[in-house]
């Protein structure tokens, strides 16, 4: 009788904890995304225009998960060398439109840099390209559109890359990219349960030991996913590794066959890129490639961990040529 008494309010301790538990976690599911800093204000209305008399344009492609605030630190440096800096956020990434269900693709991204630059009016000036990890990708399909001269496409001036991984046998993706990418029905349970802490604990990781961001800069990161509730569409967005092994041939391909200028800027105790596979691969199929290797405690997000050190290995490489 007396364990039959214990077992009984055991359950009713059970179903008073689930009933309680519905709530918050209905509630947690749906916090609003984080206010947006005065730095994150003023980033979003900021200005593309540099140096006065400068003929030179250059477009910068940011990461994943982030968007084009990681160019930031970069930005008034970049500015003083060239007439126009051109920044954007890829669909699905910052404050661009985050729509859900939709296939993304690099192939769609490139096109919409291809879009942005027309209603510009500089689809026909050459154009340099500073990427960095998914935009990298971008960078490689932009550059076998210019290489098959398909009509208007861009007239790529300079390519330089940062930290991306270009092939796919030496990327070492996350754990948590791991789950989100082939989760399968999991997926969209995870992009919901997604949450500041767990961003900042799998962002970090990937940072120098001396050059991780401070709380307020993943708050900011963190922002910028969760605008538009992007959160919810990561798992989308990770295909692109797929795509990457897909198209290995075409996008390698068309970095090893083109005669413009192309420079590899390089944190070298990046855990996605491991040293030395990747470079080893990078110099073997890139021979006429340069390259620059910052400080040996520089990781996956050298613009942000290093920004003199890359601001300088570019401006060394822009002024090349």
């Amino acid at each position: 009788m007396v364990r039959r008494d214990r077992l009984r309010r055991m359950r009713e301790w059970w179903v008073q904890v689930g009933l309680l538990a519905v709530p918050l976690l209905a509630a947690y599911l749906h916090i609003p995304p984080p206010q947006l800093s005065p730095a994150l204000h003023s980033w979003k209305s900021s200005d593309s225009m540099g140096v006065v008399g400068s003929p030179e344009i250059v477009v910068l492609l940011h990461g994943f998960p982030t968007s084009s605030y990681d160019w930031y630190k970069i930005w008034e440096g970049l500015t003083l060398r060239f007439h126009r800096v051109i920044a954007l956020d890829f669909l699905g990434f910052g404050f661009s439109d985050k729509p859900r269900p939709h296939h993304y693709s690099i192939f769609e991204q490139a096109s919409i840099v291809e879009a942005l630059l027309r209603h510009l009016g500089l689809q026909n000036r050459r154009i340099n390209l500073l990427s960095h990890d998914y935009g990298d990708i971008v960078a490689q399909e932009l550059l076998y559109r210019y290489k098959q001269n398909r009509s208007g496409r861009l007239t790529i001036k300079s390519l330089c890359l940062s930290n991306g991984g270009i092939f796919p046998e030496t990327h070492r993706p996350l754990l948590l990219q791991k789950l989100l990418k082939d989760g399968g029905m999991l997926s969209p349970i995870l992009t919901r349960l997604m949450n500041f802490f767990v961003f900042s604990r799998g962002l970090t990781p990937v940072f120098g030991p001396y050059t991780r961001p401070s709380e307020s800069e993943l708050w900011d990161m963190w922002a910028g996913i969760r605008n538009n509730d992007g959160n919810l569409v990561i798992d989308s967005l990770l295909q692109y590794i797929n795509q990457r092994k897909k198209f290995r041939r075409r996008w390698v391909g068309a970095l090893a066959s083109v005669s413009i200028p192309i420079h590899f800027i390089y944190g070298p105790l990046d855990p996605v890129n491991p040293y030395p596979e990747f470079l080893e691969l990078y110099r073997k199929t890139l021979p006429r490639s340069t390259v620059s290797i910052l400080d040996d405690h520089i990781s996956h997000y050298p613009q942000l961990e290093d920004p003199m050190g890359f601001l300088n290995a570019y401006m060394g490489f822009i002024n090349s040529f």
